[in-house]
């Protein structure tokens, strides 16, 4: 009998001990700070950075283009949790597309029948646009279009959030697996992240 429980704590102890880590790496983790060079777009318009969880992307001037990728996202990640307060997605596009963006919008309301509210868009000139990019620091880059297949989480306090082995920061919104087995479980973090801190804060204010 003493011989099995042994072989029970030598054998079993560790992988129990394994899968409490393991589990709290996934709970508790945060997700990087990569830069907190980021511009709000508040500086060039009424929407903003500050205070929202944000997917940030980059159509460009030819919205059908990148149609595919908006769809993919709206289907995987907003309609997943655009009911989570404070959070949105916001498209930082050229002046002048303004019809096209709402066709989408339209468009994306009509696949996924949920409230599009939530997808925002800033019409800026290519300088701002540039700018906005540039201030990611990402190895990354906008097309002729001003456009990027790439997506962005922006947290709260304006900075770029992404996690460790992402090579390119963004996320390629063509990519149904990029989109799937990666972006969604980063906006989890972040989410939990911030449910977590509400909750302490909240705590606290009872003390």
């Amino acid at each position: 009998m003493k011989k099995y429980i042994v072989l029970s704590v030598l054998f079993v102890l560790p992988l129990v001990v394994y899968l409490f880590f393991a589990s709290g790496v996934n709970h508790f983790a945060k997700l990087p700070i990569v830069t907190n060079t980021v511009v709000d777009v508040a500086e060039f318009s009424d929407e903003q950075f500050k205070d929202k969880i944000t997917i940030l992307g980059f159509l460009g001037t030819d919205v059908s283009q990148k149609k595919g990728n908006a769809l993919n996202l709206n289907q995987k990640i907003y309609k997943r949790f655009h009911g989570f307060e404070d959070f949105q997605f916001l498209m930082v596009q050229p002046q002048g597309t303004e019809e096209e963006c709402q066709q989408l919008v339209d468009e994306l309301s009509r696949s996924t029948k949920v409230d599009t509210t939530g997808w925002k868009f800033v019409f800026l000139d290519p300088v701002q646009i540039q700018l906005v990019f540039d201030r990611l620091n990402t190895p990354l880059s906008l097309d002729e279009t001003l456009g990027s297949p790439y997506v962005f989480i922006i947290d709260k306090g304006v900075a770029l959030r992404a996690r460790d082995d992402n090579d390119n920061i963004g996320y390629d919104a063509r990519s149904v697996a990029d989109i799937h087995n990666n972006m969604v479980d980063d906006v989890k973090v972040i989410l939990a992240e911030y449910r977590l801190a509400l909750k302490k804060y909240n705590a606290d204010r009872k003390i």
